[in-house]
Order: structure tokens, then sequence, then C-alpha cells
């Protein structure tokens, strides 16, 4: 077969895809219709002769080819973008207040400012670290310029660019045993705090009684609450450390839904910023995954 030269739409559609979940959803962000992106992916298919997305009635994901093209991509597209914007001479940025979730500072932050700082070594960095909520209320009040943090939810409109989805998980001290009939103690971060209304809007649906055993005012207060035994949780299954484990769903632990990452930037004059900044914390969340996943895969 001969060699084939990848478009970049194509790739553009695969981006899409992988951040809005969906074809419908990756429609709205490229501006085609859901037909037109599905195409695009099904030709990117078969340039490259690899499946990316495993396909189901309800959900898609990418296969591990897939997260390959996916991070490739999205280089090639940023390379691509920032040739453009510098040819077109956009005015230098010196400053840049980054917002970041404390979520993303224990593990994944070091990276990204470490690759960040590479690659604009110019750029003086005002970072903030803190809840989500209070970031995006920052940026809203104008105080941040590029908040990285879990998007805002107000009815049907959604904040942020979505670049990366966790399953959440109820997590207990390893000794942690379930006393039938009790109340469940939980540990939580002080409101608003999107944790805290998933795990008590969970047990309030399956109507199972609760008390609150420990709150927190920040996320490190919360694990080592859980890892000395005061009570149990509800964080995205990266939290998971020594000392800890995850409780199985079941009729005592009601299934949860996923959380995200969102990059929340509205300043167009940023963008050629924002874009490498995105593929950055995408490639450092990948690896950060993989690395989890094998972790698991040796001690299973």
């Amino acid at each position: 077969m001969n060699a084939q030269d990848l478009e970049l739409d194509l790739l553009r559609a695969l981006v899409a895809v992988a951040e809005a979940g969906s074809f419908t959803g990756a429609a709205s962000l490229v501006n085609r219709s859901q037909s037109a992106v599905s195409q695009k992916v099904l030709r990117l298919e078969e340039i490259l002769q690899l499946r990316v997305f495993d396909r189901t009635s309800r959900s898609m994901t990418l296969t591990k080819d897939g997260e390959r093209v996916l991070a490739a991509g999205r280089r090639m597209l940023d390379y691509h973008d920032a040739l453009m914007r510098e040819l077109r001479e956009p005015a230098p940025i010196t400053t840049l207040r980054l917002g970041v979730s404390e979520n993303l500072v224990q593990a994944q932050l070091p990276q990204l400012l470490s690759r960040f700082s590479h690659l604009y070594p110019s750029v003086h960095l005002e970072l903030t670290t803190g809840l989500s909520a209070d970031l995006v209320a920052n940026h809203e009040a104008g105080q941040l310029d590029v908040v990285i943090a879990k998007p805002k939810n107000e009815g049907s409109s959604r904040r942020g660019r979505v670049i990366w989805r966790e399953a959440l998980v109820w997590i207990a001290a390893s000794t942690f045993r379930s006393r039938a009939g009790q109340p469940v103690q939980l540990v939580m971060m002080r409101p608003p705090c999107v944790y805290r209304e998933v795990m008590t809007q969970a047990l309030d649906a399956s109507k199972r009684e609760w008390n609150t055993a420990c709150t927190s005012s920040n996320l490190n207060g919360t694990l080592a609450a859980v890892r000395a035994g005061l009570g149990v949780t509800v964080l995205g299954k990266s939290f998971v450390q020594s000392g800890m484990k995850i409780l199985p769903t079941s009729q005592q632990w009601p299934a949860l839904p996923n959380t995200e990452v969102a990059v929340i930037s509205e300043d167009s004059a940023l963008q050629h910023i924002v874009q490498p900044l995105v593929a950055l914390l995408s490639e450092v969340l990948l690896s950060s995954d993989v690395v989890e996943k094998q972790s698991q895969s040796d001690t299973a």
C-alpha cells in the first residue's frame, strides 16, 4: 500500500470526538454534521489501517492505538497551529496567570510546569492552586487567564474544553469494614465541592443513611482522614494511595459518574499559549494513566 498523507481535518475530527465523548458533541465543536465527523474518523482509520475507537450502542472509548494517534495528532495540530500563529505575529505574552485545581498538584503538575517552562522560557507564570469552584470564580472575575480544573456546569451549558475524563470511585482505608445497618461515615471537603455533591446525592438516591465524620479544607486533609480510617470518600481512582482501597460498586456503594478535567480560557490573544498547554497536559495525563494501568497489571 502506498503511504498516504494525513489531512489535518481528520486529526481535528479525532480530537473533537475524544474530547466530546461522542460524534454528536464533536459535530458542534468543529461546526460539521455528525455524519461528516463520523466519515472523517472512518477515513482516518482507513488511512492508518488502525481502529481508533471501540464503539457500542451506548458508549465509545479510545483503543490503545487510538490513544497513541490522539497524542501524536495533538502534537501535529499544535505545531501546525503554532506556525500559523507565528506567521501572523501575535502579540507576545510575558505573564500567564494560571490556575490549577489541587487535584493535579500532587502528581501531574510538576511535570506539566517543567515541560511548559522549556517550551516558553520567557513567560512568567503566576501560579494559583486551589478548589475548582474557587479557580473558576477567579477566572470569571478576571483574576486568572487560564484555569485547569473541573468544568462548571450550569443547567445544560458547560464551561471549558474537556480534555480528560476519569472514573469516580468510593475510597476507604485498607482496613475498612462496612457495618450493615449503620450510617456511612463520610470524609468530605467543604462546599462548594463536586465530590461532596456526588457522594451525598448517590447515597440519598439509594436511600442509604450517612453522617459527616470529617470535613477538610483541602484534598490532602481528605486523603489523610480516609487513610486514618475516619470514613469513606469519593475521588477519582488515580487518588488511591498506599493504605487505601476502592470499594466495589454494589447496592451499598452505588455507581458513580466520571469526573472531568477542562481547560478554561476565552481570551483569543492567549490561544497560541493555551493550545500547547492543552497538548502538554493531555500527554501528561495520558502518561500518568498508562503508568497507573501498568502498576495495576504488575500487582495483579
